[in-house]
């Protein structure tokens, strides 16, 4: 049996489109969605403010998970290992940089 082929598809990015920035995603699911809500994290600042949310479905997440996972080995391959702060480190601080201030330790 030959494989199918590949359709061609024409992607529209409409000009007046915004890009977001996003350091910090929330992912939730019900037994039909995952939910994606993209946030930027500031430093010194206590709020988190959701700038965008991905609705779609499990079969769809899991082909997105499988095309970020392809397009970061690309990127590895490229730039070199993208280097994940450890388990035991406190995130906020390996990403921004803070320290705790003498109260909170």
């Amino acid at each position: 049996m030959s494989q199918p082929k590949p359709r061609s598809l024409n992607v529209e990015l409409p000009a007046e489109l915004e890009p977001v920035y996003a350091n910090f995603a929330m992912i939730s699911h019900t037994p039909s969605e995952v939910i994606v809500d993209l946030a930027q994290m500031l430093p010194n600042q206590p709020k988190i403010r959701v700038r965008s949310r991905i609705i779609m479905t499990p079969l769809n997440a899991k082909l997105t998970l499988r095309a970020l996972q392809e397009n970061l080995a690309k990127y590895e391959a490229n730039y070199g290992e993208i280097l994940v702060p450890g388990e035991g480190d406190d995130l906020v601080r390996s990403f921004f940089g803070t320290q705790p201030s003498p109260e909170t330790e």
